[in-house]
């Protein structure tokens, strides 16, 4: 039985391949083409039952209106502030937790780590309530610091810094401590220097958990001006200050896409290659 000729079904493979991605592509990016389209139509039109896939007049009044009546700018310097600096700590702490956990060999490692795989399967509503009480009894409520400091121990963080550790050379740090390295130089100074993608891996994990983060900060955080972005948009929905609250909260939505691209187009090379060599699928 004669076959057809093989670069011809190489070719239908390969453009099988790419229409079916291109596909998933257009499913994947609408939602966020259609809340940038929502933000720049009126208000009339983004409330009808009409289907439409662009704005018959487009205006920037949804911004003008949400900015101007609410803290926007706050909730967004808020949540830069948490996220950034929630991020920069938990990295911290993540990179010094799987150094010990990868590298050194002390009694209770075992069983610490697997404590620490535990807390990963438990949901946050059976930690709230105790949480709550040691943040209120510390005098934190309402403060930036009440949505930081119990997210710095990151365990999933500290699971991906562990994996990534464990494929450094012992030899490295035998090299080092030989040359009369402490401790803390061999970090510095041998380790750190290769965690550049693991770095890029956190970074990235650790911004995007903190800036999309809603059920924390809405139980910590109560005056209107010390909200988070995700928090001071579910206050939008049933507003009565907007003449269209959907146009309002798709505007709100828009701009606070912006900060989470930059950080991935920033660290993605690192990202990438982090991925890959920890093995995360």
């Amino acid at each position: 039985m004669r076959t057809g000729d093989p670069r011809t079904s190489r070719r239908r493979r390969r453009w099988a391949l790419t229409a079916a991605l291109t596909a998933l592509a257009v499913v994947m990016v609408f939602p966020i083409y259609w809340m940038a389209v929502t933000a720049f139509t009126p208000g009339g039109q983004s409330q009808s039952q009409e289907p439409y896939l662009w704005p018959t007049e487009s205006t920037t009044q949804n911004f003008t209106e949400v900015f101007t009546e609410q803290p926007v700018w706050q909730w967004l310097g808020n949540s830069l502030f948490i996220a950034g600096l929630g991020t920069a700590l938990s990295v911290c702490v993540s990179l010094g937790a799987g150094y010990a956990l990868a590298k050194f060999r002390f009694w209770g490692r075992g069983v610490i780590y697997a404590s620490f795989l535990v807390t990963i399967m438990m949901p946050i509503q059976v930690t709230l309530v105790p949480a709550f009480l040691i943040v209120a009894r510390m005098g934190l409520v309402d403060s930036p610091w009440a949505v930081i400091l119990p997210t710095l121990f990151d365990v999933v963080g500290i699971f991906i810094a562990r994996q990534y550790m464990l494929g450094l050379p012992d030899a490295l740090l035998e090299a080092a401590r030989l040359d009369g390295a402490g401790e803390f130089t061999t970090f510095m100074k041998v380790v750190l220097p290769t965690c550049g993608p693991l770095v890029g891996v956190l970074v990235i994990l650790g911004f995007m958990t903190r800036w999309n983060d809603f059920l924390w900060p809405l139980v910590v955080l109560q005056g209107n001006e010390n909200l988070t972005v995700p928090v001071g948009l579910s206050t939008l929905t049933n507003n009565p200050a907007f003449s269209s609250p959907w146009g309002a909260v798709m505007a709100v939505a828009t701009v606070t896409v912006l900060p989470l691209l930059a950080v991935f187009l920033i660290f993605q090379r690192q990202f990438v290659q982090g991925i890959a060599n920890t093995g995360i699928k």
